[in-house]
């Protein structure tokens, strides 16, 4: 059994309103995209009334070359996880040469050296740590980091890792994508890095925490047969362009609650038995749907609904953001609650926990 003892987060300094977001849209695209004003409701629609970027948004109406935006991901990157971590450290009382693995997680940018390294040579951590870096996963990725880091202190008890989600929506913004995909992805996309600090249950960190922390009991991964087109990046010479599906609400009625269903059901529980729905807001659609398919009651996933409309869609790192409010909330003994999220493949995450 691993616990989780903290969460640190850290978001670029521009921050936009939706409304502002909706204006340029409809600026750029006005004169080559006709219909344009028939796609703006997805703003209003979307939960969203601020998020951040790594850029002003007078920067996104360029257009800039893969190599340019991917530099500019390497270094804001690698500012914002050394700002993560620090915040993540604060509340544990955790030092760098407490860290025995990191697991890098991204899908908006590539680094060779990974972004990990880069860290490693900008912060005390011990040259022993070892990386994991994990890119590819989208949305998915952050609830996979802490699955693997789970299955990391299974195996090695007195450890302890960090589970990293750096992502940079905002530079995959194509300014000559004519595409609904492209509007849908310009509609809650955002910035934003989450750290998380898991530790075994023979790690002296955790022995010394304070407080109701969530320990992860089991943990699932789950794939969806030829399902490649529903979500993740066609990757051209101008960058990475979104691949949205229409299907995806339909697809957690139909397909994501009998898998939280037989997850639930190995542990003899019901969907009725968990508290607390740490959940990945892909979108207000997505939400609605979780609340529809799964029978959750609005306030069961009223802290998904605030990081939605607090910071959009940050890919991986979002669920993070998420399991930070429930970890800065208050949380009875023995709760039990299941963080999930969905991502390219198509694929599930899910991770059952207890407050203890």
């Amino acid at each position: 059994m691993s616990k989780i003892l903290s969460v640190g987060t850290a978001c670029p300094d521009y921050q936009v309103k939706q409304e502002d977001v909706e204006k340029f849209v409809l600026q750029l695209f006005e004169k080559s995209y006709p219909n344009i004003k028939r796609l703006l409701p997805v703003f209003k629609n979307g939960g969203i009334q601020k998020r951040h970027l790594a850029k002003p948004i007078e920067w996104y109406g360029k257009q800039h070359t893969f190599s340019e935006k991917n530099q500019l991901f390497i270094e804001s990157a690698v500012e914002l996880c050394i700002k993560a971590i620090n915040d993540c450290f604060k509340p544990a009382e955790a030092a760098y040469q407490d860290i025995d693995a990191i697991f890098m997680i991204s899908t908006t940018g590539i680094s060779t050296p990974s972004l990990e390294a880069r860290i490693m040579n900008q912060l005390p951590f011990q040259p022993t740590v070892r990386r994991v870096p994990i890119w590819g996963l989208g949305c998915a990725g952050g609830a996979a980091g802490l699955s693997r880091a789970h299955d990391y202190c299974k195996a090695y008890p007195s450890s302890n890792v960090l589970v990293i989600a750096a992502e940079l929506c905002s530079l995959t913004f194509q300014p000559q994508d004519l595409s609904k995909s492209n509007m849908i992805g310009t509609s809650l996309f955002s910035d934003g890095v989450a750290c998380v600090l898991v530790s075994g249950e023979e790690s002296e960190l955790s022995k010394r925490s304070i407080g109701l922390k969530p320990s992860m009991l089991k943990t699932q991964s789950v794939l969806m047969k030829d399902s490649l087109d529903v979500m993740g990046w066609d990757v051209r010479d101008e960058g990475l362009y979104v691949i949205f599906s229409k299907d995806i609400p339909t697809i957690v009625k139909e397909w994501v609650h009998p898998q939280i269903e037989q997850f639930l059901q190995s542990e003899g529980l019901t969907i009725e038995d968990i508290q607390h729905a740490v959940a990945h807001p892909g979108g207000e659609k997505v939400l609605q749907a979780y609340e529809n398919s799964l029978g959750f009651l609005p306030e069961k996933i009223a802290l998904s609904r605030k990081v939605l409309s607090q910071y959009g869609n940050m890919s991986s790192a979002t669920v993070l953001f998420v399991l930070k409010e429930y970890l800065e909330n208050g949380i009875q003994t023995n709760d039990l609650g299941l963080l999930f999220a969905l991502g390219p493949g198509f694929s599930s995450e899910m991770i059952l926990m207890r407050w203890e």
